[in-house]
């Protein structure tokens, strides 16, 4: 704590940390079947409890699910869009007016005239990724329009329409991972009278065919195809935006905040907050990424900046990888590596953007099980971190945002409320 009564935090985000109970663990969930003796003696001292991202019961998407802990307020969260995220995530500089969608290379097979989704992310394609995006970065679609696809993370891409005039309020052509094996949809305007819209929708419609008469011949997937691997011949899009700087509760009180990750969404937000960021080869969106290298980097930002997140993508990957034996080993290697900075003086909170369930391998409203220790605070009787204990933590269960409100309370940047704090909180 330094002489104005502050502390440092570090604000630690699981993706997908929570979820249900698995036959293969004995009814336990994966963080319950973890040996995380660093996180248990964390949550000793401290508060445990159950986190909603954004309301109770309702699943959200890592975008959505990270800002709110990154400090947006929920009513801007809810209109946030996953297109200009991505594309600050690749350092993406877009003309005023480009329509940004965040998109996938995904395994199609025709059904007639439309096209059957067998794997959204194309066997998590890595290797050839940048050549498929590569073959489609300059595609004309007419009317002065033009289409770019530009990689950010394994299979997934940033799809920017330049030229024209443009409108957000169109619907993906992505059905959604809770649609396995559904049929790649045609967008269409939110509104059908809103003619801006219709024809947004339709050059999309238009890249997403020669999409796939492209890729489909391609070298990457006749290659892929020959070694047995699902070929990444489609593309598939959602979430449609224009890039918007984005304000943060943490800015407004004037903490100097950095994000230590790997993944390009949450690169993509902390640029978007103006947070520093800071990320490296060594760094990926997998269980493999360098859970070591993530943590000397959180302790050197911590000597210059006030509030330091690190975000691990990885639990989330296993559960959509339906591997609750894996997201255990997994959360025990995090444990392991956490240990030297959950050794400091520092305010620190333990959560996850959103709840993944290794079973059916989506996203659930379940909240999420956290932890908030701060040097001189409140302890509940919480002694282990898991589903089961936190969710009888002092802490409670409370909302993203109630809990960014109290790591700014803990490290002492506070205030009174006052009316002109109220957008900053709903």
């Amino acid at each position: 704590m330094d002489a104005e009564g502050k502390c440092k935090g570090l604000f630690i985000i699981l993706d997908g940390v929570g979820d249900r109970p698995s036959a293969v663990l004995a009814g336990k969930t994966s963080l319950e079947r973890a040996a995380t003796p660093n996180l248990d003696q964390l949550v000793a001292r401290g508060l445990g409890g159950m986190i909603d991202p954004l309301f109770p019961g309702v699943p959200v998407g890592t975008h959505v699910g990270t800002a709110i802990l990154f400090g947006l307020s929920p009513s801007r969260a809810r209109s946030l869009a996953r297109g200009p995220v991505e594309a600050a995530g690749i350092e993406l500089e877009p003309e005023a007016g480009d329509l940004l969608m965040r998109c996938n290379l995904a395994t199609l097979e025709p059904d007639g005239e439309k096209f059957v989704i067998r794997d959204r992310r194309a066997g998590r394609i890595n290797a050839g990724a940048e050549e498929l995006a590569a073959s489609l970065s300059d595609i004309d679609l007419g009317e002065g329009v033009t289409a770019r696809l530009m990689p950010a993370t394994q299979h997934r891409m940033v799809l920017q329409l330049s030229g024209g005039q443009f409108s957000a309020n169109v619907t993906d052509t992505d059905p959604g991972g809770g649609a396995p094996h559904g049929m790649v949809l045609n967008s269409r305007g939110s509104d059908s009278s809103d003619s801006l819209a219709e024809n947004t929708a339709e050059a999309i419609n238009r890249f997403t065919r020669i999409a796939q008469e492209k890729l489909e011949g391609h070298p990457v997937n006749r290659k892929r195809t020959e070694l047995g691997l699902p070929p990444a011949n489609g593309v598939i899009c959602r979430s449609a935006g224009v890039m918007d700087p984005l304000e943060s509760i943490f800015n407004r009180f004037g903490v100097k905040a950095a994000v230590v990750a790997g993944e390009s969404t949450v690169l993509g937000l902390g640029r978007l907050f103006g947070y520093t960021v800071h990320s490296d080869p060594r760094f990926n969106s997998l269980p493999t990424t360098d859970l070591e290298a993530k943590v000397e980097a959180a302790a050197m930002l911590l000597e210059s900046h006030d509030l330091v997140f690190m975000h691990i993508k990885g639990p989330d990957i296993c559960s959509h990888d339906h591997d609750p034996e894996g997201k255990a080993r997994l959360l025990e290697r995090i444990d392991s590596a956490l240990a030297p900075l959950l050794s400091r003086e520092l305010v620190v909170a333990v959560t996850g953007d959103h709840s993944t369930d290794c079973d059916s391998g989506r996203h659930t409203g379940d909240p999420v099980p956290s932890i908030l220790y701060s040097p001189g605070g409140r302890r509940d009787g919480v002694a282990q971190y898991g589903e089961s204990s936190c969710i009888v933590g002092g802490l409670g269960r409370i909302s993203g945002t109630s809990l960014v409100a109290s790591v700014l309370d803990a490290m002492g940047w506070s205030e009174n409320y006052k009316p002109r704090h109220e957008p900053l909180y709903y």
